[in-house]
């Protein structure tokens, strides 16, 4: 197949860019794929034939929109060179519609994932709303990465739903020692970083770790305890997790919480709060716990800390990670991609016969 993908790449950072760049990488072992993406960027030697940039003009509160018509535009002209059988576009709202547009001028099937924030963040806005909706309705499946965001969609006006959750990177644990309490995310309100800086009060003894930067950073610092260390931005989150003994995750909202499946992954047991999709990632006394109340957070803390309890759910936690990896989701996803591409392939994977488009 020859699949274009709409959306934020490294270098940009964040979720939406980490969860790209593996699918891309998985993708790419038996399609051919091209990414559309923010530019300016400096694309590594090897992307430099599938990586695409749309420069967008600096004007404070339009770039979202501008991107949307330009990305749009840019895949029009691609198509007529690479001859796209589907469209993919991550993140609902200017990014997704830009595939709604493309998609109105090629007839050419579209395929939308919902991540999170795009559901809870941006329909609350007064022209993101009309980018959501529009997104949802046009497009001819909106895939989200848990149950809890299929209920959003379909709340929004979303015509047919699926469910593919994340997947997780091949994090190398390293021979540490498990001394911390740790937070990984941003440092924004959603996240609720004072949460985890109350907790360091209530446990003198411990030591904390905020890895993550963000708006809130010296605020933060300013309040922390000396039991507190702060990181910033870390990308070799295998190693931090490697002396992590517990993980925090206090979001407000969260519609996957991909970090619960990374720290299960090296054996770190998570206690988050009971939203979104912490709830479908944290078994109950399994391979963490789910609060509601700072009071129950603090109980719950206290029961993982002895450390037969801490490794055992640990342990728990990595045999669940091992169901979400990317190979198994880049299959799921193939199969989703060819209900509307309609195509055969022969065993080498090369086109055999091309059956039209539509869904079956």
């Amino acid at each position: 197949m020859r699949i274009l993908i709409i959306g934020h790449y490294p270098p940009h950072k964040g979720g939406v860019a980490t969860h790209t760049e593996s699918l891309v990488k998985e993708l790419r072992k038996k399609h051919e794929v091209h990414i559309i993406t923010y530019g300016p960027i400096a694309p590594r030697k090897f992307e430099k034939e599938f990586v695409h940039q749309v420069m967008v003009p600096k004007v404070f509160g339009l770039r979202g929109i501008l991107f949307t018509f330009l990305a749009a535009v840019k895949a029009i002209k691609l198509h007529k060179k690479f001859n796209f059988d589907i469209i993919h576009a991550h993140y609902i709202g200017t990014t997704s519609y830009a595939g709604v547009l493309a998609k109105n001028r090629l007839k050419i099937p579209l395929i939308i994932t919902a991540h999170g924030s795009d559901l809870d963040f941006m329909s609350k806005l007064p022209l993101g709303r009309y980018f959501v909706k529009k997104s949802l309705t046009k497009s001819d499946l909106v895939i989200t990465v848990s149950h809890y965001l299929k209920k959003r969609a379909l709340a929004l006006g979303a015509n047919k739903v699926r469910v593919i959750p994340n997947a997780i990177k091949n994090l190398k644990r390293k021979n540490l020692k498990r001394e911390y309490i740790t937070f990984i995310g941003s440092l924004t309100p959603y996240k609720d970083p004072a949460t985890f800086i109350k907790l360091a009060r209530h446990f003198p003894n411990e030591k904390f770790l905020v890895v993550g930067d963000g708006p809130l950073r010296k605020e933060l610092e300013k309040k922390a305890p000396k039991n507190v260390k702060f990181l910033g931005y870390r990308e070799d989150i295998g190693e931090i997790l490697s002396k992590t003994k517990l993980l925090i995750l206090p979001s407000a909202r969260e519609g996957f919480g991909l970090v619960v499946l990374e720290a299960n992954s090296l054996g770190v047991p998570v206690i988050g709060r009971a939203v979104g999709g912490i709830r479908e990632l944290i078994r109950e006394g399994k391979n963490g716990y789910t609060f509601e109340t700072f009071e129950e957070l603090v109980k719950k803390v206290d029961s993982v800390l002895p450390k037969k309890k801490a490794l055992k759910m640990g342990k728990i936690g990595n045999t669940i990670s091992r169901r979400y990896t990317w190979k198994k989701i880049g299959r799921t996803l193939e199969e989703r991609y060819m209900e509307f591409v309609g195509e055969r392939y022969d065993d080498n994977n090369k086109y055999a016969k091309r059956c039209g488009l539509g869904e079956n």
